[in-house]
């Protein structure tokens, strides 16, 4: 090998997503090795060649970086009385987003930026290697334009979110603000995103402005994504569809239709079940979209209203828990399916040519992601071939 080679050794179990190989793609007693920050070779231990450097996985599961591809990092304040509030009985609604808008327009870029560095790094130390980061605490074209700006210096994809909800200085004019949203706002977020969202939902945006205002982002150069059936059955996700988004993201209340179309479809149906642990709702029915077919990513919402949690291990064990998903489809989800979200190809697995991100597991194999739940289990992470 190439000076600046490492040798990942005494690998118990090699989860690769290699296709090739069938579900997880298992290698058991199995070797990696890092070059130029990327895989260069997986395989058997006893086939594996020389390298610069090793570091001994000691029989640990070594997993791709989880891709958490839905989380709302840039924002001031948290929530935590709302929470209480719901687990008391009061309902969850999207209005409860204006709170953290005050906080985070009152907010310094500086501490901004510092909230977003400490939740990256949060994430970073659970495995989580690639983060999107949304927009949408802001709603005015200067505030969203700095938003997905900070986004972009520390977050791996950037979504531009300013149709979250109907700021409170439009009186309820959803008309006007998602004009607003689809041309001025949108012509200065644009040079830093790569997405286009809207939260299409009752209380937030119907599905003719959620599509004004997603294909103005197309014209743009944008890619579309939807906050989709979060709280009632409605249009968003045949409209994400429609568009061929890449993700439609909550899918919890779904009818037959919408389950046909995202399984007849490349839109991956991206499910937060953090959320739905947070606002006691029902769980999106994960068992119903794999078996029509449906690609299904997890990711955490991470953000300080609905969900405030940055681990994608609590997501994997609701998910096997609570959504009937197997633990090797919920570590699927929260590494390859995510990395579909976001139509990466060079993440979420560890086979020749992907970006080198590891989580090693202080655990024999991946079950114990679910079947340990709230134990930490991270025990080194690695990305783009550098130890975090």
């Amino acid at each position: 090998m190439s000076t600046g080679s490492t040798l990942i050794a005494n690998i118990g179990e090699l989860v690769t997503n290699d296709p090739a190989l069938g579900g997880l793609g298992i290698v058991r007693d199995a070797a990696l090795v890092i070059e130029d920050g990327r895989v260069a070779w997986t395989g058997p231990s006893a086939d594996a060649p020389a390298a610069d450097a090793s570091f001994d996985a000691a029989g640990r599961a070594v997993l791709p970086g989880f891709v958490d591809s839905h989380a709302h990092l840039v924002f001031a304040g948290e929530r935590a009385e709302e929470f209480a509030a719901r687990m008391s009985g009061r309902k969850y609604a999207a209005g409860g987003i204006r709170t953290t808008v005050e906080r985070t327009r009152a907010a310094s870029d500086d501490d901004l930026r510092a909230n977003v560095r400490r939740l990256i790094t949060e994430m970073a130390r659970q495995g989580t290697t690639t983060v999107e980061c949304k927009s949408g605490y802001g709603l005015t074209v200067d505030q969203e334009e700095r938003a997905v700006r900070i986004a972009a210096e520390l977050a791996d994809e950037v979504t531009y979110l300013g149709a979250h909800i109907v700021p409170p200085e439009y009186g309820g004019a959803a008309a006007a603000y998602t004009h607003l949203a689809a041309t001025d706002m949108l012509a200065a977020c644009a040079p830093h995103a790569r997405w286009v969202d809207v939260f299409c939902e009752q209380g937030a945006f119907d599905a003719d402005q959620a599509r004004e205002v997603l294909q103005a982002g197309i014209k743009a150069g944008l890619s579309p994504r939807l906050h989709a059936n979060q709280l009632t059955q409605g249009p968003a996700v045949q409209l994400a569809v429609e568009l061929d988004a890449a993700s439609a993201d909550h899918c919890t209340f779904l009818s037959d239709a919408d389950v046909d179309a995202l399984a007849s479809s490349q839109t991956v149906a991206t499910l937060l079940p953090g959320v739905e642990f947070s606002t006691r709702q029902p769980y999106p029915d994960a068992r119903r979209l794999l078996d029509a077919g449906a690609a299904v990513a997890l990711a955490t919402d991470c953000n300080p209203g609905s969900c405030y949690s940055s681990s994608m291990a609590f997501c994997i064990a609701v998910a096997v828990r609570d959504m009937r998903m197997t633990p090797a489809e919920a570590v699927w989800s929260a590494t390859a399916g995510g990395a579909r979200a976001l139509r990466r190809t060079d993440v979420g697995h560890l086979t020749p040519g992907a970006r080198a991100d590891l989580h090693v597991l202080d655990a024999p194999s991946h079950i114990h992601l679910a079947y340990r739940p709230g134990v930490p289990q991270t025990a080194t992470v690695w990305k783009a071939g550098r130890r975090v």
